[in-house]
């Protein structure tokens, strides 16, 4: 039988889940939420004993009105606890692709999101924050060659170099 109460203290992290849609011409889908600054990826919280990528699914279903068509995981970026208490979070990017179709039933929950938009990925920097933005090229490489990458606050970490301790 398990130890209930040793896996009952053990940490816990959270964790987001998010959308990387591509159309036809590689231009990003972006939301803009109510509630923050910026623009994201349209994804959001995994609840608890959620999977990564059914929280992805259902929260594009929740904020787009659509089931998006993933093509598998581009990325995991484990972003550092911040100065203003915000915890860790271990964020999910799934990648896929919308049509113009899709685009034009989007249906967003006024109350959460306020626009979407399909942008070119050189202009995500000027749109979204700083946190979003830095996994933007290293998904979309990924999602190019196939493959997903871990990231830590958005960059690549030096593997096969002497990894340090503690956050980049």
């Amino acid at each position: 039988m398990p130890d209930l109460a040793y896996y009952a203290s053990l940490p816990r992290s959270r964790g987001a889940a998010a959308a990387l849609l591509l159309d036809d011409l590689g231009r990003v889908l972006l939301v803009k939420p109510t509630y923050s600054e910026g623009w994201y990826l349209p994804g959001g919280v995994i609840e608890a004993d959620e999977s990564p990528l059914s929280a992805c699914v259902r929260e594009c279903s929740e904020e787009l009105g659509l089931v998006p068509r993933l093509n598998g995981l581009a990325c995991v970026d484990w972003g550092s606890p911040r100065d203003d208490g915000v915890d860790a979070v271990n964020v999910f990017v799934f990648g896929g692709s919308i049509t113009g179709e899709e685009i034009a039933a989007i249906r967003l929950p006024p109350d959460e999101l306020s626009d979407h938009i399909l942008v070119a990925p050189e202009k995500i920097p000027e749109l979204a924050p700083q946190h979003v933005s830095r996994r933007m090229d290293p998904s979309l490489r990924a999602m190019a060659d196939g493959r997903a990458v871990y990231l830590e606050d958005g960059r690549e970490p030096p593997f096969g170099t002497g990894l340090s301790t503690g956050t980049p």
